[in-house]
């Protein structure tokens, strides 16, 4: 098949139909990465602010090329084989997802407890991949999950490098509303990742629900920058001594898995 996105994008006289088009492909990816799941397609154009057969055609020849797929009777469109296949290389071949995914699971099995490595994307934290621990009533978290920052340990962590007006600029009102409704203010949030720069491990509780609380590592790049974390969510009543345990084993896995480490 001849794949050409840009077929059908360009509007008359428009000398960048090729920016264009390629433009509105990754607004359309970002909407249904924001969004999380299918999407009627006739919500597409009003949503993506273009016209109707721009946005038909882009997610025909998209569907096409297996990067999007259509399903269900009221016709609704999310990302396709194509697009896992490509996730999955990314996995595969970059160093520092391969290795911490490696040790998310080897801590998560050893401790019982569930397990994360998180990245920064945009203003979210990211969840790149996870381990569900083995309590009965377990702790879930979910790959691609993508958190507003000021509600994690992770965070903080992966701010402290930025400038009072880097972190001001980058969250916006709603991120500092917890889901209990409560709010961080934004000097207390500020202060915390100040804090957090240098320290082996970073933990937040009861942010995001009244039950469990996250411990968090950094993991440091080559330009001495957190680049990712390494986390166990685990329940808020653990014991003091095993909060200790777990803390010193998780410092240890960021310091395997960072450049300096």
């Amino acid at each position: 098949m001849n794949l050409n996105l840009d077929q059908g994008l360009a509007q008359p006289g428009d000398q960048n139909g090729r920016e264009r088009g390629i433009d509105r492909i990754l607004k359309l990816f970002a909407f249904l990465d924001a969004h999380g799941h299918p999407v009627r397609v006739a919500e597409l154009p009003k949503a993506l602010g273009a016209p109707r057969s721009t946005i038909y055609e882009l997610v025909r020849v998209l569907t096409e090329s297996g990067m999007l797929e259509v399903s269900g009777d009221d016709n609704k469109v999310f990302f396709g084989k194509l697009m896992y296949l490509y996730g999955t290389n990314y996995i595969r071949e970059n160093d520092l997802v391969r290795r911490g995914t490696a040790e998310v699971d080897r801590l998560s099995r050893a401790t019982g407890e569930t397990g994360e490595l998180c990245v920064l994307y945009r203003n979210r934290q990211a969840i790149v991949h996870t381990h569900a621990g083995s309590r009965p009533m377990g702790i879930s978290s979910e790959v691609g999950a993508q958190i507003p920052i000021p509600w994690t340990a992770s965070g903080r962590l992966l701010l402290a490098h930025l400038t009072d007006a880097e972190i001001k600029q980058l969250i916006t009102l709603e991120d500092l509303i917890l889901p209990d409704g409560r709010t961080v203010a934004i000097d207390d949030f500020i202060a915390d990742c100040r804090n957090s720069g240098g320290r082996k491990i970073v933990v937040t509780t009861g942010l995001i629900n009244s039950f469990s609380q996250c411990l968090a590592a950094p993991i440091v790049g080559v330009r001495g920058v957190v680049e990712a974390t390494i986390c166990l969510v685990i329940p808020i009543d653990i014991g003091a001594e095993r909060r200790i345990e777990l803390e010193e084993q998780l410092a240890k896995a960021g310091q395997r898995l960072s450049v300096s480490g």
